[in-house]
């Protein structure tokens, strides 16, 4: 039977009571009487009790209390009916093209027009960029509505087929169905029509929507910084997209509003592109304004950050006088090096302290000055060595590091690396050509992030934040001779590690990392105030997708479309569309409808409410009420 509790359906047996109760009827007094009129008194009871249950069953009230028992039983026991329900019917996922070359014109909006036709009672949103971002996940019509108003486009590149598959998981269970609305004039990834085949293989329509139109355009495409003399110099690449040669003007100015300070003019051929130079950069954010009119102005702007050169002040504690990372940092340029046997009781005067020490154990009063250090916005560095196994530091030096030592072990084959998380400070190490020989077994902390980890898992690189500074564990000691745990500091790019560790955590810089591309997710050492051309957050991962001036620590980057595809408007993305709705015949995997069951409590509350009115109504018109 189609019912949630069966059982419930015993309350049908209170109409055995309601019956009985509209049967009673006054106690007979007992009287001496003939046998002949007991006999016609009997007949006449009898054609009475039948009068009265017909009364009953006429009686309005006990029709509508009898229907009320009956209806409240059949809710209690949760009736229900099946019925097949095609798999789009309820869930709607809206994936929205939010690409640089979504600004041309009116196409966002009309893109966010169209999405807002497509709105249903359940809806989830994806905004398609590098990564796709959910921005609401099975809501209804109005938090959708309210959602749309307020999404913008950014300056990356969408992935489309990522972000169709981000809504086939949010309709693995239930179904429903896929809304693609783009110009399609450019994705990364894989092709988005592949994803929208496998997601329609699973019983899961996906429709694309186009939206805009061809135009025509001119905008910087490339452009890099390169030092000469001491000095940097930037080249900058200008394409045309138009059918005719274009006489391109063209503003410098100083700071983000771009206060012309130079111009001058470039011829750009039809479809083709030329190049500009400008030299002797201070430091600083430089702006090139492309001065012409066309569709997409966000890449008719670049920005141009030189960092100011700071000097590190350096404090290296050891008691080997010998070592790869000492020298490493006795190098670097612009940088102060102090070495010493101790810590000693002043370290705010330092930008980085580095804790090098292979036999003396760091005693309690140097931890408590070094936390205290870190905790006020300093850094500090440990490299791995015999001091720091459990049994030789103290329990606040163990609560200070990123990783929880174990013990030292051996791997007399080596060991290879492998880099768990991308990051400047690791870019240019060949993890293939280190081998570990002896290693510090550890296990990362809860809140705090690995670069680089041993094959087996154990933590190399590893560092999370202390208050306002940040805690950096070297796992790759720099041992020599004899005693060498790994190789580490025998290879050319040793030194450029120790030179990006150190501008990282003081908060410099290569200058390619003042100077990124849309699109360009990183990490950064701890959770930070970020200031982007729109708004203000904090936060520890960052993605660039706007053009423009972001400021982090007082560090400004400045971030360019530089994207070929993306300025290219020109393209009509017809070959696409028809390639979407091309009959392939893929294979069903799933079925396309569901077996739904349809409850009808709320119908019979409903019916209650109004039985409830009628026997008021009834009770009322009697005078009884």
């Amino acid at each position: 039977m189609p019912f949630v509790t069966p059982l419930a359906l015993a309350a049908l047996l209170s109409v055995i009571p309601l019956i009985i109760i509209y049967m009673l009827r006054p106690k007979p007094a007992v009287l001496s009487i003939p046998s002949l009129m007991f006999v016609l008194k009997l007949e006449r009871e009898r054609k009475r009790v039948y009068a009265s249950l017909t009364k009953i069953v006429q009686d309005p009230l006990f029709l509508i209390q009898l229907l009320m028992l009956v209806l409240l039983s059949i809710a209690a026991a949760g009736y229900y009916y099946s019925s097949e329900e095609p798999l789009s019917a309820e869930h709607t996922v809206l994936i929205l093209d939010t690409s640089a070359s979504m600004q041309v014109e009116s196409r966002f909006d009309d893109a966010v027009g169209i999405a807002d036709g497509y709105v249903s009672k359940k809806n989830s949103i994806i905004l398609a960029s590098d990564t796709p971002l959910l921005a609401l996940e099975g809501d209804d019509a109005s938090a959708a509505k309210n959602i749309l108003s307020k999404v913008k486009p950014g300056a990356g590149t969408a992935d489309m087929s990522a972000a169709i598959t981000t809504g086939m998981r949010l309709l693995s269970r239930g179904g429903g169905r896929i809304i693609v609305i783009s110009d399609f004039t450019n994705s990364k990834g894989d092709d988005p029509v592949a994803s929208k085949n496998l997601a329609e293989s699973y019983g899961i329509a996906v429709n694309f929507v186009k939206v805009g139109k061809p135009v025509d355009n001119v905008g910087i495409i490339n452009g890099w910084i390169e030092a000469a003399d001491g000095n940097y110099g930037y080249t900058g690449v200008i394409k045309n997209y138009r059918a005719h040669s274009e006489k391109v003007e063209i503003e410098t100015g100083r700071g983000t509003s771009g206060n012309a300070s130079k111009s001058f003019s470039l011829d750009v051929p039809a479809g083709g592109t030329n190049q500009f130079t400008l030299g002797n950069l201070g430091p600083g954010i430089t702006t090139v304004h492309v001065k012409v009119e066309d569709s997409l102005p966000v890449d008719n702007k670049a920005y141009i950050s030189i960092p100011d050169a700071s000097e590190q002040h350096i404090l290296y504690v050891t008691d080997n006088g010998k070592l790869p990372s000492k020298t490493a940092l006795s190098l670097l340029p612009n940088s102060n090096l102090s070495v010493s046997k101790s810590v000693p009781s002043e370290l705010d005067n330092y930008t980085l302290v580095v804790l090098a020490q292979k036999e003396t154990p760091i005693g309690n009063d140097s931890v408590e000055k070094i936390e205290n250090y870190v905790r006020n916005g300093g850094n500090a560095v440990f490299i791995v060595s015999g001091a720091l196994v459990p049994e030789k530091i103290e329990v606040g030096l163990i609560k200070l590091l990123p990783v929880k030592p174990i013990g030292i072990e051996g791997a007399e084959n080596g060991l290879g690396v492998e880099e768990s998380l991308k990051s400047s400070i690791t870019k240019d190490i060949r993890s293939d050509e280190i081998s570990v020989r002896k290693y510090l077994n550890a296990t990362e902390r809860t809140g705090s992030t690995t670069l680089v980890t041993l094959e087996n898992g154990v933590p190399l690189l590893s560092y999370w934040q202390v208050g306002k500074g940040t805690v950096f564990y070297m796992g790759l000691s720099d041992e020599l001779g004899d005693n060498a745990w790994n190789n580490f500091h025998n290879l050319p790019e040793y030194p450029v590690f120790w030179i990006k560790l150190v501008e990282w955590l003081g908060g410099a810089g290569d200058i390619s990392e003042y100077n990124l591309n849309t699109g360009t997710l990183t990490s950064l050492s701890k959770t930070e105030e970020i200031k982007t051309p729109s708004k203000t957050f904090t936060s520890n991962r960052l993605l660039f997708d706007e053009v423009g001036v972001y400021e982090i620590s007082g560090k400004k980057i400045a971030v360019n479309l530089y994207n070929d595809r993306e300025s290219n408007t020109t393209v009509d993305a017809s070959e696409l569309i028809q390639r979407s709705v091309a009959e392939d015949g893929p294979k069903l995997v799933r079925s396309d409808s569901y077996t739904a069951k349809k409850d009808i409590t709320d119908y019979l509350i409903g019916i209650m409410f109004l039985l409830i009115l009628l026997e008021i109504l009834i009770i009322r018109g009697r005078g009884e009420l």
